[in-house]
């Protein structure tokens, strides 16, 4: 199996190169170089991808404007890169009887941040968007185009993948809860992707096992450590003792069973295996 890997120098999608290059034969492309990047050159260039693309059976496509270029790309730019370029990519794709079309997507586009609510959101697939900037909405716009393609035969999943870049333990190991997700995983999950049998066009959620119920929404929203406490009992004493600050609400719960139905996807690295792994590494 060929697989061609946009943005495969970033930090995402250099892990998923490293996963998948165990198990296929990768093409790395991005704009600047990287372990896994054998092609240097823009997705928005017809000649260079359409020299690459041929006999590729995949595209897993993570090359994009992400939220931080928010303020230092103007709209324009944006559009450019993550609704030009992947409708680019789709086109090829198309044209060259690529199989399948694996498009990195994010959380963000439900907009949880700027809903209004009483209690936390629980999160799935079926929840209407509510961008909040120009990352969401060329996301979306690039989302509608994979739908779209598979109508031409090119059968497309879209992982809205949830907050995975590098930020302090005890964030990165709260998040673990309900918002955050490790790169090994979503990795994985890409592969799963690229590999799967699905026809037509499907959107997952990519993010750690949540241990939360929706009867609990209202409870975490605003004594998150009350049920945190039922689930994993010295929780608290553990974030006492690493010094780590406790954040007082969970706003929402990212949910990934659509995912695990349908993937087989299984998430390695959730809280409680997270948490002990950086209270083990203090040691």
């Amino acid at each position: 199996m060929k697989i061609l890997i946009t943005g495969s120098s970033g930090h995402v999608a250099s892990g998923i190169a490293e996963y998948i290059n165990k198990k296929a034969s990768c093409v790395g492309v991005d704009l600047i170089p990287g372990k896994y990047t054998t092609h240097i050159g823009s997705i928005n260039n017809k000649d260079f991808i359409s020299k690459l693309i041929s006999g590729v059976d995949a595209i897993i496509h993570t090359a994009a404007y992400h939220a931080p270029h928010l303020g230092v790309k103007n709209d324009i730019e944006f559009k450019k890169v993550n609704v030009e370029g992947t409708e680019l990519l789709l086109d090829l794709a198309i044209r060259n009887n690529v199989n399948r079309f694996v498009f990195t997507s994010t959380t963000s586009v439900y907009g949880c941040t700027t809903r209004p609510k009483a209690e936390a959101v629980w999160v799935t697939e079926t929840l209407p968007p509510n961008p909040e900037d120009i990352y969401d909405l060329t996301k979306l716009e690039a989302e509608q185009l994979c739908m779209q393609a598979s109508k031409s035969g090119i059968d497309t999943v879209i992982l809205r993948m949830s907050r995975c870049f590098p930020e302090p333990d005890h964030l990165q190991v709260f998040y673990r809860l309900y918002r955050g997700v490790s790169v090994r995983d979503v990795a994985e999950a890409h592969w799963l992707a690229s590999s799967s049998t699905i026809s037509g066009s499907e959107i997952f959620n990519i993010s750690a096992i949540s241990p939360f119920q929706r009867s609990e929404m209202k409870t975490i929203f605003r004594k998150p450590w009350e049920v945190i406490e039922k689930i994993y009992p010295g929780t608290c004493n553990i974030f006492n003792r690493m010094e780590w600050e406790k954040p007082a609400s969970i706003d929402r719960v990212y949910v990934v069973n659509k995912a695990e139905a349908l993937l087989n996807f299984k998430p390695k690295d959730n809280f409680w295996t997270y948490l002990q792994s950086k209270v083990n590494s203090s040691l």
